[in-house]
């Protein structure tokens, strides 16, 4: 039925296909390596997008925390200058009052008048 020389023949035509299957794989690549490659590709891809994600969160909190900060650093500041314009207001107007009470003279301006004096 198969002589040798058959058995041959067909050892080297499996040994070629093997060969070729080899080559094609090798220059194409493996699929299954491939598909392996691709997922853990997309997990590595995901976890970047996360911390990258992360770090933008983390950045713009810290942005958000410092402008508070500012914000509140001049609101102070604003209510101390607001307090000292106040008080020498205050000063002036008794400074005035005193200068007109040693001429003999009133001031005829009431609480109105400097309202209005102050906002022009």
């Amino acid at each position: 039925m198969f002589g040798l020389l058959d058995a041959l023949k067909m050892g080297a035509g499996v040994a070629a296909g093997l060969m070729f299957y080899h080559l094609y794989a090798v220059a194409v690549g493996y699929p299954s390596a491939a598909r392996e490659a691709r997922a853990d590709y997309v997990l590595l891809a995901e976890k970047t997008a996360a911390e990258a994600k992360a770090a933008e969160m983390e950045r713009q909190r810290n942005a958000a925390a410092q402008s508070l900060t500012e914000f509140q650093k001049r609101a102070a500041a604003d209510d101390i200058a607001d307090r000292q314009r106040q008080a020498t207001l205050e000063q002036d107007l008794r400074a005035n009052e005193l200068l007109l009470s040693e001429k003999n003279r009133s001031c005829a301006a009431d609480a109105g008048d400097v309202d209005f004096i102050l906002r022009h």
